[in-house]
């Protein structure tokens, strides 16, 4: 198949069965993380930069700023660089080098903000300095995923149909809570479609969108500040991760599977394990992996990097023991 654009590359249908992950179970992981941006955010960026060169807010000499912890800042890096919008990216130390490093490589402006908001995180900060800029700059133009009904549309019109067409018959689906497009617009798709199917949000501990908040470590899932696109409309159920559980069900899949998972990936496979058991013989269980796990071989998988940040991990006489857990 030829693509006239790297952003038109969505294969929206790559499922990987996990045998044996949960008893009386089949597992089946939608992996998003295959085309050139290489995460599910690929779709949302798409959807932000068309509905706003719709609406005429871009167009020929504007320029683009987007907070991001990562993927979409990668995947608004493609889908800009094709479509020739200048691109500024807000980010904060919980960003993987590798990241920033893909980001630059596409002609990216980075800039990490260092300050803790109110919460303990960092995004009301990179919101913060947003707003700023766009005080300075006339030409320049917040997509805002956190707001922005595209964000939803782009993941019920593409991801959770591409999940039913593809799947049929899904018991439960699990999906990871970050900016919450993809659990909104999932939610809204199978409300309409498919209502007898569970759908159970998966969050890290520490964010607030369905907790308290607390430090976090592993960019992807998670908040320090509610997204307003987020609707708690009682069509979804919600679970809570440890970020420690994150990076053993990261490192069992990768030993188990041979399949190197992102660690939004790893959060929502935990939270499949903690509730599997809980579903009925025979059920068919869907999860979304929203990105591979390249970003995190120094984070996620590497043993010093956990042992510095994490005093349960630190306490264990080998690391490699968390993938029993």
């Amino acid at each position: 198949m030829i693509y006239e654009h790297a952003a038109d590359i969505i294969l929206d249908d790559v499922f990987l069965h996990l045998p044996g992950f949960v008893d009386h179970a089949r597992v089946f992981l939608k992996l998003e993380g295959l085309n050139p941006a290489g995460s599910v955010k690929l779709k949302t960026a798409l959807a932000l930069v068309e509905e706003a060169e719709k609406s005429g807010a871009l167009g020929p000499g504007s320029r683009v700023i987007e907070s991001s912890s990562g993927n979409l800042g990668i995947a608004l890096s493609v889908v800009c660089a094709a479509r020739g919008y200048p691109l500024a990216v807000v980010t904060d130390p919980n960003a993987t080098r590798q990241s920033i490093r893909v980001m630059e490589s596409l002609g990216t402006e980075v800039v990490e903000v260092t300050q803790r908001d109110a919460n303990g995180g960092y995004l009301q900060t990179r919101i913060d300095y947003i707003h700023q800029r766009l005080s300075d700059q006339t030409d320049l133009f917040w997509l805002n995923q956190y707001a922005n009904p595209a964000n939803v549309s782009a993941h019920r019109d593409w991801t959770a149909r591409a999940i039913h067409e593809g799947l049929g018959h899904v018991d439960a689906l699990f999906v990871g809570a970050g900016t919450t497009g993809t659990l909104m617009g999932c939610a809204e798709y199978f409300a309409h479609h498919s209502p007898h199917t569970r759908i159970i949000a998966v969050d890290s501990v520490g964010s607030v969108t369905f907790g308290r908040a607390a430090p976090r470590f592993i960019p992807g899932l998670g908040t320090s500040r509610l997204p307003e696109i987020y609707r708690d409309t009682g069509t979804f159920e919600k679970v809570l991760i440890e970020e420690v559980d994150t990076i053993a069900t990261c490192r069992l899949v990768a030993a188990r599977y041979g399949l190197l998972a992102g660690g939004s990936t790893g959060t929502v496979l935990a939270a499949v394990r903690h509730l599997g058991p809980t579903l009925p013989a025979g059920a068919r269980i869907a999860a979304i992996s929203p990105d591979m796990g390249d970003k995190y071989v120094d984070t996620v998988y590497s043993d010093t990097w956990v042992a510095d940040r994490y005093t349960e991990c630190a306490a264990l006489t080998s690391l490699d023991t968390l993938s029993t857990r």
